[in-house]
């Protein structure tokens, strides 16, 4: 599943608002790690969010599912706020995936059944039908010939991209990756990246957290850079790479770009 890396990053399908964090603020003790955050993923649209560590990158997409509580201000997805807990909290779950870097997945349990689980035992889709989506998912990332395998007997980049079937067999209206590279062998990040590049390509809504900044000039319609818990900018990734408003981003990007 190569995606072609001159290709210019897909439209959004629709100018509807998914996603929408008004006025966001989180504490961890002390520690302010959430600023007064505002932020709006529009249906079919990908968000990179990058910037220093401990800039409240993986916070601000925990708190999308409600992973991390907030403090003040709105979260709503699809026009719903979210839940603070119950079942809307676990059919809002159903709906936002999310794709974590050490993948999560159940060691006893084979990656077919992995990836069905969720369909089953929270969609109530049947057996059977879990089951043909979820080879065919497994054929979409690349990795149907390990279905009966466990994770223990896969790659890094394998296990990564079940985690990434799984998050697509509840058929979410978003999903969310945190740095969903940063665990993986250098020689395992492209395989997975160039099956979020094909989810990108086909319109999927998508808001990652990441260092890979090849993959957020070639994948993203916006690029939503943080730092001391709070957006600094957003722009196009032409603009946001080429032409840095900020002083704090200029400094972040001459320090991980090479030229």
């Amino acid at each position: 599943m190569t995606a072609d890396p001159n290709a210019e990053p897909a439209a959004p399908v629709d100018a509807r608002p998914l996603v929408v964090l008004t006025d966001v603020n989180k504490h961890f003790g002390e520690l302010h790690v959430l600023r007064d955050i505002n932020l709006t993923v529009h249906s079919g649209e990908v968000v990179v969010v990058i910037g220093p560590s401990g800039s409240g990158k993986s916070t601000l997409c925990r708190t999308v599912n409600r992973l991390e509580p907030i403090d003040n201000g709105t979260i709503t997805i699809d026009g719903q706020p979210l839940p603070e807990e119950g079942r809307g909290l676990a059919r809002l779950r159903s709906d936002v995936g999310m794709v974590f870097q050490s993948f999560n997945l159940f060691s006893h349990k084979t990656v077919l059944e992995n990836v069905t689980l969720g369909p089953v035992k929270v969609r109530k889709v049947n057996k059977s039908e879990a089951h043909e989506t979820a080879i065919r998912l497994l054929e979409r990332v690349g990795i149907a010939d390990q279905a009966d395998k466990y994770p223990a007997q896969l790659s890094g980049g394998q296990q990564q991209r079940v985690a990434i079937a799984r998050a697509l067999a509840m058929n979410p209206k978003v999903i969310m990756f945190d740095e969903p590279t940063s665990a993986l062998d250098p020689e395992m990040v492209q395989e997975v990246l160039d099956v979020m590049t094909s989810l990108a390509r086909e319109g999927m809504t998508m808001i990652v957290v990441t260092h890979e900044m090849g993959f957020a000039r070639r994948a993203a319609d916006r690029v939503v850079f943080m730092a001391d818990g709070r957006i600094v900018e957003e722009n196009t990734p032409d603009e946001f790479f080429t032409n840095p408003a900020s002083e704090r981003a200029r400094d972040f990007l001459s320090k991980i770009l090479t030229h």
